[in-house]
């Protein structure tokens, strides 16, 4: 009879997944099986008659051997599928497991038998290493923050509060991906195309031949939505599509997700509440190095004051671009939502004559995959091969082995790179194994005192950058924007902090530091995408071969602050929206879409339509796991931009910047405070400076 393959040890590269042999049906059958070999964990450390210790108690829960990991290794492949290839039978297994996964995992952080084990170790144990001693600290706390000292009441109510939050989080994100992908413009008559340019055409022709149509289609997708926005004439075509992305989920439907908000929204803050915290906000950062929402707001009111003169600036040169249209147009009216980025590209090829269109050529995916590649393999000495034998969850995946400076193995790296039906929108990197260290040898002298620990083997990551890019069509090849580099930067820059993890403990691995760090490895990489000397390694004319010509790097060099003040308001309005539904202390009763619109006012410049609503799709703060949290891109920029100033001083491609960067931040995970990683790289505490100087604001 055939096995189940995710029972036995993975026969492929690396241990990899094998992919190419999972059945729909093995995932409930390892998901089940995985629950009960949990279960049988910790009843064999709960019923051990021995004194709790570091070593039967809290390393008992570290599984070397494979056994009892079964469910993480199921998790990791249907939940990394459920946004990058879904269907219908994975969203309906979800919502069977959801629950039983939610109520088994309160089984185990509510058991008060484990807890009372964790506590004796906590309190009295051997010397520890530093890394054994905030993995120490980090499972007492995690018991304690997941209602561990509440009394049997609590406990029950607290199982009720996560049960429905993780469902009603699912939910959110199933609506949020049928509505996105349920919305196509259909266009059948080619005048409607007027301004578009050609790479968009044929992409729009790509996908209605994809559906079944004859002529155009356009999508919700961001390479097909942003050319539309930005190229069209058709004001009209612009008011569609605009409305209907911000829209989704508002509408008299089953993909509703307003009391789906307001739910999640109570939810967390009863939760926060039953633990002792006044706020579900003064939860999160008790974790995260802002540490108060006094800190969170003295960030973003910072920002406002710096930025909001010059956004307003911006703004009305937008507006004044427009007002020259209204008066060849008598039926233009004022400038809307929907205009903004059509005459914002209008005024930038009138002060550097430049756009996204220019740039695609030099952009092709393969070079740019041998850029940001050759990138790493500059700073850090790395280099990636690919493998094909390496199982893949669909034929657009790529898959690498990524090799360290000295030649030794160091990851497995996918990359998911195009838009499809299955796959949410946006770009995320994720992860199908984690790095640890296994436990070697035990060496004993004079009992557990003298206990000496010796590594085994390192357990090496299997990485996954998932992105929506611009696809090839049969005319052209994947030519990207400026912004796709960007992004697969961005995410490279997550991929690379999993890769250079040398930690013991896979919980202290990789991007498990806390949020509003997490940010820095990955926005730091974006600082490249202008850099000239980057450039000239991978922006050749995808027919002629020719190198992007300075001119027009200059041109791109200057143009990289356009509009930037409005883009960090627009961050920082999303943040204030976070944060406003995270500090409510009294049930929140409010509608979502005024709510809204009075939350983030402070930050915004631009006309609010009565319609719209950011928070339905706000995946970050109602499913994404940053709620109270999303203010972590700008505390991160903060981060990023000085950190770069270090490389720019000392030169963006030195090697020892580089590695010094990789032993003091990239590889240390969480093993201990992300500030105390960051000044021993840096010398010393961040400031604003940095990022206000390359912004041009000050």
């Amino acid at each position: 009879m055939r096995k189940n393959p995710f029972f036995e040890k993975y026969n492929t590269p690396h241990e990899v997944v094998p992919f190419d042999k999972i059945k729909m049906k093995d995932y409930e059958e390892a998901f089940m099986e995985g629950i009960r070999r949990e279960k049988e964990q910790i009843e064999r450390i709960v019923n051990n008659p021995a004194k709790p210790t570091f070593d039967n108690t809290i390393l008992d829960e570290e599984d070397d051997e494979g056994y009892y990991d079964l469910l993480d290794r199921v998790s990791s492949v249907f939940y990394n599928l459920m946004s990058a290839e879904t269907n219908d039978e994975i969203d309906a297994l979800a919502e069977k497991m959801q629950p039983i996964l939610t109520k088994h995992a309160n089984d185990i952080r509510l058991d008060p038998r484990l807890f009372e084990r964790v506590k004796a170790v906590h309190l009295h144990h051997r010397r520890l290493t530093a890394e054994e001693q905030k993995l120490l600290d980090d499972e007492y706390e995690g018991f304690v923050r997941s209602g561990a000292l509440l009394d049997e009441a609590g406990k029950e109510r607290l199982r009720q509060l996560t049960e429905e939050a993780s469902m009603l989080s699912l939910q959110f994100s199933q609506n949020l991906l049928k509505e996105n992908k349920a919305f196509k413009l259909h266009i059948t008559d080619e005048a409607q195309l007027d301004g578009l340019p050609e790479t968009a055409r044929e992409a729009a022709a790509l996908c209605a031949k994809e559906n079944g149509k004859e002529g155009w289609m356009f999508t919700l997708d961001s390479p097909s939505y942003g050319p539309l926005m930005t190229y069209s004439t058709q004001r009209e075509l612009r008011k569609k599509m605009y409305m209907a992305r911000n829209t989704v989920c508002t509408h008299k439907n089953k993909s509703n997700n307003i009391a789906i908000c307001q739910r999640l929204v109570n939810l967390r803050r009863e939760l926060a509440q039953l633990l002792g915290y006044k706020t579900y906000a003064d939860y999160v950062l008790k974790h995260r190095m802002a540490t108060n929402t006094r800190n969170v707001y003295k960030l973003l009111n910072s920002l406002i004051d710096a930025y909001k003169p010059t956004a307003l600036k911006e703004r009305a040169a937008i507006e004044k671009e427009f007002e020259k249209c209204e008066k060849r147009d008598a039926k233009c009216g004022t400038m809307e939502p929907w205009d903004v980025s059509f005459y914002s590209h209008k005024l930038q090829l009138k002060k550097y004559n430049l756009d996204a269109e220019m740039l695609r050529p030099y952009f092709e995916l393969k070079k740019v995959i041998d850029g940001v590649f050759g990138l790493a393999n500059r700073l850090y000495g790395i280099t990636f091969k690919e493998n094909k034998d390496i199982p893949v969850y669909h034929p657009d995946v790529k898959a690498y082995e990524v090799f360290d400076k000295d030649g030794s193995y160091l990851a497995v790296f996918y990359a998911d790179f195009h838009p499809r039906d299955g796959k949410q929108s946006g770009a995320w990197m994720t992860e199908y194994q984690g790095q640890w260290i296994k436990r070697g040898e035990r060496r004993e002298k004079r009992g557990e005192k003298n206990h000496k620990w010796v590594p085994g083997e390192n357990v090496r990551p299997h990485v996954s950058v998932v992105m929506n890019l611009t696809k090839p069509t049969a005319e052209k090849p994947a030519l990207l924007t400026l912004g796709e580099v960007e992004t697969f930067l961005h995410e490279f820059g997550h991929s690379l902090h999993e890769m250079f993890s040398n930690v013991r403990f896979e919980s202290q691995s990789g991007t498990n530091v806390w949020w509003d760090f997490v940010e820095l490895p990955s926005q730091f990489m974006e600082n490249y995408a202008i850099e000239k000397e980057f450039l000239r390694t991978f922006a050749f004319h995808y027919q002629t071969g020719e190198p992007m010509p300075d001119e027009l790097i200059e041109r791109i060099v200057k143009s990289r602050n356009f509009n930037v003040a409005m883009d960090c308001l627009r961050q920082v309005s999303f943040g204030l929206l976070d944060m406003a539904y995270y500090t409510q202390k009294d049930e929140f009763k409010e509608d979502i879409i005024p709510f809204e619109k009075e939350a983030w006012k402070k930050a915004i410049i631009s006309k609010q339509l009565p319609d719209t609503c950011m928070t339905v799709q706000f995946s970050h703060i109602m499913a994404g796991g940053y709620a109270a949290g999303y203010y972590s891109y700008k505390w991160a920029e903060v981060l990023d931009a000085d950190a770069f100033a270090v490389f720019k001083r000392e030169g963006i491609f030195n090697p020892k910047t580089a590695q010094r960067f990789r032993d003091c931040v990239l590889s240390k995970g969480s093993t201990d405070h992300p500030m105390k990683l960051y000044k021993n790289f840096r010398g010393g505490e961040p400031t604003i400076d940095a990022l206000l100087k390359r912004n041009g604001i000050k």
